[in-house]
């Protein structure tokens, strides 16, 4: 299955939800409660659009999100002067599990 670590990595005006370093890990349709440190709706609808794209194989730069392997999205709250929170920069790594890939792999041998 394949997993998505989607980490706060800069953090412009004031958050009150994220931390530099935070995660939300998602497994499959879930969010892996034990593993993520942070969540807010806000956040949440930045990436949701690309979650599904990025676990099934799209490439972060197909869909206009970054050059290489990660993917970058933004909070859609645009801090100050405009509120009084902050917008923050996420990093998408996707974790494929290489036992289901092998499992893949062989299956189109058939």
């Amino acid at each position: 299955m394949e997993k998505l670590v989607i980490k706060a990595i800069n953090i412009k005006g004031r958050c009150p939800v994220f931390k530099v370093g935070d995660k939300i890990v998602i497994e499959g349709p879930k969010v892996n409660l034990e593993e993520t440190t942070a969540i807010c709706t806000h956040a949440f609808a930045s990436f949701l659009p690309y979650i599904v794209a990025l676990r099934k194989g799209v490439k972060p730069q197909e869909i206009g999100l970054g050059r290489g392997e990660k993917a970058y999205v933004q909070c859609l709250d645009p801090g100050p002067p405009y509120t009084e929170g902050g917008t923050v920069i996420f990093e998408i790594t996707v974790i494929r599990d290489e036992t289901e890939k092998g499992l893949e792999d062989s299956k189109g041998s058939d």
